[in-house]
């Protein structure tokens, strides 16, 4: 299949040539920005002599004749402008930005700041959490993609939202992300001398995931509440820790959950359910499409926690995306997305 990418500038779109370069069904059709047409080897030197294809305006009608599929990587507030270009033509799309995975557009409007597309638009994308929604995602021709701490995160809670054993108002989830996941645009924010050897609290209650992981909560389990979410700057490129703690509604033993995550993922081949009494680190999944999970009780208090770890990058953007891809295509989920994690 012939893919055309838009939004090659940043690092979700770069990550998704990385990988479509070695897609035993994907091609790469063609590369887009609203910037100069150069090589893309002069945006990203790690690419001369690899990938030859110059950077392209956006023309809809020309990528729709040429292509079989399109990703977006490209930024909130510019995506649902651009998709709705395409709407209306014969070709799959798969957006990567946050601008059509919440239905109700008043909470888009809410949480991003920004106009919102039409919830007809939006309804007509799958939400593409792969392990969790195949069914809808095979059977369309639309994604979202999901946020990459809503990917951890609910990849985490999922099993024991479903079974209805927690208390739907106790989940606090305490996340830490690299600074790629801030974008490639310079800040002060991710500046070097800033964060490195640095941490940080950033979008206290306030991060636009929030109302994603909780629109997903409430379809898995309508007795769900509202959560606490807390994201942190790591001094690091890439990866995410989310660390999440919920109260049970019942005693049940750190084995009795952990043959439940293990039942419930045994057919997910991207997610590891690690060994009791062991728990994952972002860098044992460092450009990977893994996510790995860690689970305790506490029986001293009736809490659970869980660790969750992904590359953002790649489960959290472009790999969960081509994943999305594969599946609704027919292919193995796992196609073009084998490679091991780096390490160290």
């Amino acid at each position: 299949m012939k893919a055309a990418i838009i939004g090659t500038t940043g690092y979700g779109g770069v990550e998704l040539i990385r990988i479509l370069h070695s897609h035993p069904l994907f091609t790469i059709k063609s590369v887009h920005t609203t910037r100069e047409e150069v090589p893309v080897w002069n945006e990203y030197p790690h690419l001369i002599n690899i990938i030859e294809n110059k950077l392209e305006q956006i023309n809809p009608e020309k990528i729709a004749k040429e292509c079989d599929i399109v990703f977006f990587a490209t930024p909130t507030g510019v995506s649902g402008k651009l998709v709705q270009e395409f709407i209306d033509k014969e070709i799959q799309l798969v957006d990567l930005s946050g601008d059509l995975r919440l239905r109700n557009t008043e909470d888009y409007q809410k949480w991003y700041k920004k106009e919102p597309v039409s919830a007809e638009v939006v309804k007509s994308f799958a939400y593409g959490l792969s392990e969790w929604n195949k069914e809808n995602i095979a059977s369309s021709k639309k994604i979202s993609n999901p946020g990459c701490y809503p990917t951890a995160t609910l990849l985490g809670l999922a099993p024991v939202v479903k079974e209805n054993l927690i208390i739907p108002n106790s989940i606090i989830i305490d996340a830490k992300s690299g600074i790629s996941g801030a974008g490639r645009s310079p800040s002060r924010a991710n500046m070097f001398a800033e964060m490195s050897g640095n941490f940080k609290i950033y979008k206290v209650n306030e991060h636009q995931h929030i109302p994603e992981i909780e629109q997903q909560l409430v379809d898995w389990n309508a007795e769900m509440k509202a959560i606490t979410f807390s994201t942190h700057l790591l001094p690091t490129s890439r990866g995410i820790m989310a660390t999440i703690y919920a109260t049970l509604n019942k005693s049940i033993t750190s084995e009795h959950i952990h043959d439940l995550y293990m039942e419930m993922y045994k057919n997910s081949p991207f997610v590891r359910v690690r060994p009791l009494h062991t728990y994952p680190s972002i860098k044992e999944v460092t450009g990977s499409n893994f996510c790995d999970i860690g689970i305790n009780v506490d029986e001293r208090t009736g809490r659970l926690t869980i660790v969750s770890v992904i590359d953002n990058l790649v489960k959290g953007a472009a790999g969960q995306a081509i994943q999305n891809a594969n599946i609704m295509n027919g292919y193995e989920e796992t196609m073009g997305l084998q490679f091991l994690p780096l390490y160290p």
